[in-house]
């Protein structure tokens, strides 16, 4: 096998998706991988995306999680790392993203490295440093609310700043804007400032395209999945529709959903309008020790035979507290993921082999409960979000898989992802 080119490291499992599709889109053809493997990859790729379930986990846990990523890509060879977050910069004062930048710049010897989430095609960009989701800030776009990580401040070098023992700088928009040259300029600026991470403005694609050249030797880049639009051309690659193609579709179709967004509220709204079958799980019935899961497998049974179902948690920011009041928060969403896992698996049993997962912490649930080791990445749904392929361990068999970070996609995304599929 030849050496990678990239080797990244996402902290979720949507995420991981999420930066595969769009590397896939700029021409790399990707692996992601479930989990550190244990085993040399055996396959003749571009880049391979590990993705852990490390976004939530305690700081020193997810440190550990992350170098044994990067020694097994190491291992393969990858020539330049991508450590992967949300677009959202979703995080605490506590991190993660800051204390696994700076044990990934310490194990390789890097001094100095970018820090971005932005990914226009998602709405979410970066201007002064200030993150914006749509047309608002990021603390008032819901994201204020998340059960986990609420985002209260949207300034991305204070945010940043809280988490780590190294200086955090700014390259801002009208630096982006002059190209690569003039952010290579910059960057020389910051380090002899005695920073060493800078959060880069980015407003559109065009910025991002530019960026890229000013990274092609830099050992570590951080960012959300926007950034990776622009690197595949530093390794000489090119767009190529080859690098999507999956195995045809069959099987049943089904969609779990455990995301609490605004944006899968509305998807589930929507799904729902359009007549679809769906049922909801109720994280109280959980806790009072009810099988939550075979009740909705029932339920399920005689309707997926004719059409996609939906089981989903999805509730507002009132909804969730007021549970999270009664059972404690990791414990209230610990639970409902066991939950949503169980079904996924049991719809696979009962002959479903088209499923859309919703939600970071959900989607590492239900990939873990069907023994999913690794995964081809696919043609994209909405930005952000591809069809996978993958064989899990429900005897042996395939499925074709989405996993949506919460805030992606759009009103119709439960309705269209099986239409894209075809």
């Amino acid at each position: 096998m030849a050496k990678l080119l990239l080797g990244c490291i996402a902290d979720d499992f949507t995420g991981a998706t999420d930066l595969a599709n769009n590397l896939v889109r700029a021409g790399m053809r990707v692996v992601q991988a479930i989990g550190v493997p244990a085993a040399p990859l055996a396959a003749d790729v571009d880049a391979v995306v590990v993705a852990l379930k490390s976004r939530t986990i305690a700081p020193a846990e997810a440190i550990a999680q992350s170098l044994d990523a990067l020694r097994w890509l190491q291992a393969q060879g990858a020539q330049q790392i991508y450590f992967k977050y949300c677009s959202t910069f979703d995080s605490t004062p506590q991190g993660n993203i800051g204390p696994v930048t700076e044990a990934l710049m310490g194990a390789l010897k890097c001094d100095f490295t970018i820090a971005t989430p932005a990914f226009p095609d998602n709405k979410r960009t970066v201007f002064k440093g200030y993150l914006f989701a749509g047309e608002v800030l990021l603390n008032e776009s819901g994201m204020q609310n998340h059960p986990l990580t609420p985002m209260t401040d949207p300034n991305l070098v204070r945010v940043l700043q809280a988490q780590c023992t190294r200086k955090v700088g700014l390259i801002d928009h009208a630096v982006v804007a002059r190209g690569a040259a003039a952010v290579t300029e910059r960057i020389e600026q910051l380090k002899s400032e005695g920073v060493s991470v800078a959060i880069v403005d980015a407003v559109s694609n065009d910025d991002l395209l530019r960026l890229g050249p000013a990274l092609a030797k830099m050992p570590l880049v951080t960012a959300g999945s926007g950034v990776a639009i622009g690197l595949p051309a530093n390794f000489g690659l090119a767009p190529s529709s080859q690098a999507s193609a999956l195995p045809a579709a069959a099987g049943l179709r089904a969609v779990v959903s455990g995301s609490c967004s605004l944006a899968t509220n509305r998807q589930v709204l929507d799904f729902i309008q359009r007549g679809g079958a769906a049922l909801a799980v109720d994280p109280l019935r959980i806790a009072a020790g009810v099988d939550v899961a075979a009740e909705a497998l029932a339920w399920a049974a005689p309707l997926v035979e004719k059409q996609p179902v939906l089981v989903y948690s999805t509730a507002e920011a009132g909804a969730v507290k007021s549970v999270q009041g009664k059972l404690g928060v990791e414990e209230a969403g610990a639970m409902v993921e066991r939950t949503i896992a169980a079904i996924a698996r049991g719809l696979v049993e009962r002959g479903v082999r088209q499923l859309v997962v919703a939600g970071g912490e959900t989607s590492g649930a239900c990939v873990q409960a069907l023994g999913i080791a690794q995964m081809q990445i696919g043609p994209q749904i909405d930005p952000g979000v591809p069809w996978c392929h993958a064989r899990t361990d429900v005897e042996g068999l395939p499925v074709h898989i989405a996993l949506k970070s919460g805030n992606f996609g759009g009103d119709d995304f439960f309705t269209k992802a099986f239409t894209v599929l075809g």
